[in-house]
């Protein structure tokens, strides 16, 4: 199994707010495990969430159009949710701030505090087209955080667009 595709998320549910910690890269590969956890998660009204990124060591546009989907649905609930980020290195920092995702969740400065965390269940990669599906959903999140996203990632939009509608 390639190294992107290993689990990198570590979950406690109990927590509250629930808390994730990513180890390793988050990437294309590994986040349609995460976009479901957070789908289950407003399922069971966890309103609250923090994202340990410590052990991050990078993070790609889909994984952060991920993040920007779940701060957009948070947002949407009453009452309001959050999602803080910790522990972010200064270039993962960077591309938070990038792309505009600091204006949607809360980044702390500093370590992270210690958790009791549990493997999140499946994570594997999944087909071409499932991945076409989680991209092109993550990108318009990302252009929904932020306008100037959408200059940064037309050809993006454009390509999983088309293989989407491809089939």
């Amino acid at each position: 199994m390639p190294e992107a595709a290993k689990p990198v998320y570590l979950v406690n549910t109990a927590a509250d707010p629930v808390v994730v910690r990513v180890e390793g890269r988050a990437c294309f590969q590994n986040s349609a495990g995460l976009r479901d956890f957070f789908t289950t998660m407003l399922v069971q009204e966890k309103r609250s969430f923090v994202l340990n990124l410590t052990h991050c060591t990078g993070m790609d546009s889909t994984f952060l159009g991920v993040l920007a989907g779940a701060a957009l649905e948070l947002r949407r609930l009453v009452p309001v949710g959050s999602l803080v980020i910790c522990g972010a290195g200064p270039r993962n920092l960077e591309l938070l701030q990038n792309l505009g995702l600091h204006r949607l969740l809360t980044v702390e400065a500093g370590a992270a505090p210690p958790d009791d965390c549990s493997p999140l269940g499946d994570t594997t990669e999944k087909d071409e087209l499932a991945n076409a599906r989680l991209a092109l959903e993550a990108h318009r999140n990302l252009v929904a955080c932020d306008a100037a996203n959408r200059s940064r990632f037309e050809d993006v939009l454009t390509f999983l667009q088309k293989r989407v509608e491809k089939g």
